[in-house]
């Protein structure tokens, strides 16, 4: 993964204390800095207004501005960027008063080291962050678009609608973990989000990512109640998120940190509450930890605590490529619905880790050639096929696509504008939208990343005659392989691999029957079909359930 980095604008007119600030930010591996200096209060204006600053390194004396009026015009010309103040005036009043009023630190320079202002500028943005962004989310605004859509449409109840909106319960923690060999505890924002408890536990991935907020983690948990009642799964949604790159972990600090997330949660999750699983950042290892801090706690081993843990430990076989795999399911089904013959037609795959990778490899399984793939490094085409076995095992030995032999390098933004049969988004939101649907050139939209296609792209993909399998039904797999591993938890049984594809290819083939079905009798496109089939199982449960008290 790509190091962080953070725009630091440095208002300071001592050259000799400036350099010191440069030096100490230039020893960071992670995140990496930028610097920008200035000597006045009005060449940091000047730059303020321009944008693109993370975090203001505040000097209080300058040439022309002195103590607290240097702060309050600053803060007064930018509400929003975090102000670190860095001074040589060891004043209790005078930074009891720049806190009061919005500093996120005092500094004073003479005790200032690398350790203590990589701290401070941290939790500076961290703390902003927390403040001001954490409902504010592009993917929670586009999870409710599409809700508001399908419930006007399917004329649910204005008080269930009103009730769907937000999630059902949501906790913030703030979780120290220690790091290695340092006496530094760092702390970091991680969430649960449990959106619908009346179809019974909820259930939800776990994610590890430098951008996860509540707002992100409660489109993700909506996400999943629609897409557990689309495969009349007797779940609702959930998602939980750290804010962190675990890239930047070592194995004792995530399991650390993994630890503790579970003893802050352990009131909220269980077998018969709330069920976590991997996802982006986590893997069955994390899972395990989960498991064992749980039954540590209780007593005796829970292995239904969660899903998607390692087969040994009661894990399922097939779960780790059930996503990916229920995708080309789905895919093939599609088209014999078209009449597209699947042996010789063309796929594009952005995204090449879990989902994506397994997507592509199944895809070929069945007979497609696979032109395009991309991840977080690089994009390759190639018009006659790419070996989708030498691309897994170039990953593994380097861990991403660049440098990769077997492919023509093409810019990014390129890959999903590619001619094919099927393209697989299976990467990131928001990549498909109205400034580029037009371009889009496949017969059939396969989404197995969350929330890839927006509302206004939807549409006039729609009006093109490009069929999309949206999300809720397309990446659906690892669910419904969850839900078969929660089973065999509390039964005590193991099923063959062949039954548990074969269970969850009728349990995908059925729910896009059902879509089909509804798209076809409501006149609406394939993601508002699958969400009012979501939305009739969820309604009618909040109905006979009713309210208490």
């Amino acid at each position: 993964m790509a190091n962080k980095r953070i725009t630091v604008l440095l208002v300071e007119d001592n050259p000799v204390y400036s350099r010191l600030i440069q030096k100490l930010l230039s020893r960071s591996d992670y995140p990496l800095f930028e610097v920008i200096q200035v000597g006045t209060l009005e060449g940091a204006l000047d730059r303020l207004s321009h944008g693109g600053i993370d975090v203001v390194l505040l000097d209080l004396i300058l040439p022309d501005s002195t103590a607290l009026d240097t702060f309050y015009r600053v803060r007064a010309h930018d509400m929003r960027t975090p102000i670190i103040v860095q001074s040589a005036l060891d004043d209790i009043g005078l930074a009891s008063k720049a806190v009061e009023n919005g500093a996120e630190d005092y500094l004073l320079k003479d005790k200032i080291n690398g350790a203590t202002l990589l701290r401070s500028i941290h939790y500076a943005i961290e703390r902003t962050h927390a403040r001001g962004a954490e409902w504010s989310s592009s993917m929670l605004h586009l999870a409710q678009q599409q809700f508001l859509k399908a419930a006007y449409i399917s004329g649910l109840d204005d008080n269930i609608r009103q009730r769907l909106l937000f999630p059902e319960r949501a906790q913030i923690a703030a979780l120290p973990f220690k790091r290695d060999g340092k006496d530094q505890v760092e702390t970091v924002f991680a969430y649960r989000v449990q959106h619908v408890l009346t179809m019974g536990p909820t259930k939800g991935g776990l994610r590890y990512h430098p951008d996860v907020s509540l707002g992100e983690v409660a489109a993700l948990s909506m996400w999943m109640t629609w897409k557990c009642a689309l495969m009349k799964l007797p779940f609702g949604g959930a998602k939980g998120g750290v804010r962190v790159d675990p890239a930047t972990l070592s194995k004792d600090e995530l399991e650390r940190l993994t630890r503790r997330y579970t003893s802050e949660f352990i009131s909220l999750i269980g077998p018969d509450k709330d069920i976590p699983a991997p996802d982006m950042g986590t893997d069955a290892q994390v899972m395990a930890w989960i498991m064992d801090t749980y039954s540590e706690h209780v007593g005796y081993s829970v292995p239904s605590v969660v899903t998607g843990k390692p087969v040994v430990l009661g894990g399922s076989l097939g779960r780790n490529e059930a996503t990916g795999r229920g995708l080309a399911y789905l895919v093939g089904e599609a088209c014999r619905h078209i009449g597209l013959n699947m042996n010789g037609a063309t796929a594009v795959v952005q995204g090449f880790g879990n989902v994506g990778m397994h997507a592509a490899t199944f895809l070929a399984e069945a007979g497609a050639k696979i032109i395009g793939v991309s991840d977080v490094s690089v994009a390759l085409h190639n018009p006659n096929g790419l070996p989708v076995d030498k691309l897994k095992d170039y990953v593994r030995q380097h861990r991403q696509l660049f440098g990769c032999p077997h492919g023509e390098i093409i810019p990014s933004r390129d890959l999903l504008e590619l001619h094919c049969d099927i393209l697989a988004p299976c990467a990131l939101q928001n990549q498909i939208t109205a400034a580029n649907s037009s371009r889009i050139n496949c017969r059939i939209l396969a989404e197995g990343a969350n929330g890839p296609t927006t509302l206004e792209a939807d549409d006039m993909l729609d009006a093109r005659g490009i069929i999309v399998l949206p999300d809720i039904l397309t990446n659906a797999g690892g669910v419904v392989v969850s839900y078969f591993e929660w089973v065999q938890g509390l039964q005590n049984l193991t099923w063959p691999l062949e039954e548990i594809n074969s269970r969850m290819q009728g349990v995908l083939t059925d729910a896009l029957a059902r879509t089909l079905r509804r798209s076809q009798a409501e006149k609406v496109d394939m993601r508002t079909a699958a969400m009012i089939e979501a939305l009739s199982r969820v309604g009618a449960a909040n109905e006979l359930r009713g309210l208490f008290p």
